[in-house]
């Protein structure tokens, strides 16, 4: 019987794990300069835990929650794999007290998450996040915010994302939410005949997913009630507080524009909320997405005495992959391909091999022989930088045939100096 790979999910095959491993580090390097230290959760979670941060009613927790089989102790209700990075952060932050630590906790992380969505071009059920947070009693600041959103276009310019669009927008405070709220469910009431099936649920349930709908009657019923230059309601104090916000964004040059139907399809979002696009990925453009999310902390067992602050991002790294194309140029290499000629020199070229290692060369060799044409072709595809060749006369005179497979110039080197004239060939090489 012949198996594949999950509908929704792919193999991320050794030709493709240099662009992996490179928005890797550069994430972390980039991640580590503004401060940010990295954090790993589990990749499952109680199912409550996304119930309660999501909002019982939106669509990540109603239709899209992988639930894991087994059940909890006691028949609790059990664990999903994570949705999303926000919400394990936020339960580490708390179970762990890390706010007795410090005044601010910068974190990030990378990793999988997982959507039981239907699987097309940029949306898989298995995908890759790059994932920054902020939280503490320090974090409640329009500065904070300015620093998220740099740091998000920052790595977007470092992963050659081309021309990466910001979008902002604010939901105000607490308060100002549950105003809008209301202000929205009497506008789209004059409309509510005109909304799809899942915009009548959302209505009722939590009407500022209608703004998020894709459906093409629902967002002429969106112009209608929030055209592309109305702004939502909000207080003096939130005003005051994204315009800080916009201002500093300004001052630090970042190109960035209003987009007043931006909400984000989870609950706990208040004040600041962006979306970052990129062209080449068609409807599922976003590239993305975050906000400040101050009352999570509450809502997930935290001091209620303490006010904290708290924004983040996520990255999606597929769609990084796709926005930014693969350089084709780029492919993994490696110091040193050992050849021997006949099957008894394998003893010597296998402790070469060892040697090599031990010296920080990276190494390898055929395990199965051939001719030396065919040997030669595996050093190319293993994209070797110099091929080591043991022949007859090497094997005789203790000596080792090194060949830049770049050049093709070749020279007979002395076993017992291999390693130190391997280690200049190669510090020459990097340096040109």
């Amino acid at each position: 019987m012949k198996f594949s790979v999950p509908r929704g999910t792919n193999d991320i095959l050794p030709d493709d794990i240099l662009f992996w491993e490179t928005l890797e580090s550069k994430a972390r390097k980039i991640c580590k300069s503004y401060g940010y230290k990295e954090i790993r959760t589990p990749i499952f979670e109680d199912i409550n835990l996304f119930k309660r941060s999501l909002g019982a009613t939106s669509d990540v927790v109603n239709k899209q929650l992988l639930e894991l089989s087994s059940r909890g102790e006691n028949n609790e209700e059990g664990y999903a794999l994570r949705p999303e990075g926000t919400a394990s952060i936020v339960r580490s932050y708390i179970e762990n007290s890390l706010d007795k630590k410090e005044p601010l906790s910068k974190l990030f992380y990378i990793g999988p998450m997982f959507r039981g969505e239907r699987p097309q071009k940029g949306r898989l059920r298995q995908f890759h996040q790059i994932g920054v947070e902020a939280i503490g009693i320090d974090g409640a600041s329009p500065f904070l915010d300015a620093e998220i959103l740099s740091l998000a276009m920052h790595l977007l310019e470092e992963f050659n994302v081309q021309t990466p669009k910001l979008k902002i927008n604010s939901l105000g405070s607490k308060e100002d939410k549950e105003n809008i709220s209301s202000w929205l469910r009497n506008e789209f009431a004059k409309h509510k005949n005109e909304l799809c099936e899942d915009c009548q649920n959302r209505f009722e349930r939590n009407v500022f997913r209608v703004l998020d709908c894709k459906n093409e009657l629902c967002r002429k019923v969106v112009n209608v009630v929030i055209g592309k230059e109305k702004a939502l309601p909000l207080s003096e104090n939130s005003i005051k507080y994204f315009e800080s916000v916009q201002k500093t964004l300004k001052d630090l040059e970042i190109d960035y524009e209003i987009s007043p139907h931006l909400v984000r399809g989870l609950d706990y979002y208040t004040h600041t909320v962006f979306e970052i696009t990129a062209g080449g990925l068609g409807s599922q453009d976003a590239v993305g997405a975050g906000g400040r999310y101050d009352r999570l902390l509450d809502e997930l067992g935290g001091n209620e005495k303490t006010e904290f602050g708290a924004i983040g991002f996520a990255l999606g790294m597929e769609r990084i992959l796709l926005a930014a194309g693969k350089n084709k140029g780029d492919s993994q290499t490696i110091d040193a391909f050992v050849i021997e000629t006949q099957a008894e020199y394998e003893p010597r070229s296998f402790k070469l091999l060892n040697d090599l290692r031990n010296n920080n060369i990276s190494a390898t060799k055929s395990f199965s022989g051939g001719s030396m044409k065919s040997l030669m072709g595996r050093a190319n595809k293993a994209n070797a930088r110099f091929a080591l060749i043991i022949g007859d006369q090497e094997f005789k005179d203790k000596t080792v045939s090194v060949k830049d497979m770049s050049s093709g110039q070749q020279e007979v080197v002395a076993m017992a100096n291999i390693v130190s004239n391997l280690k200049d060939k190669l510090q020459r090489v990097d340096q040109s």
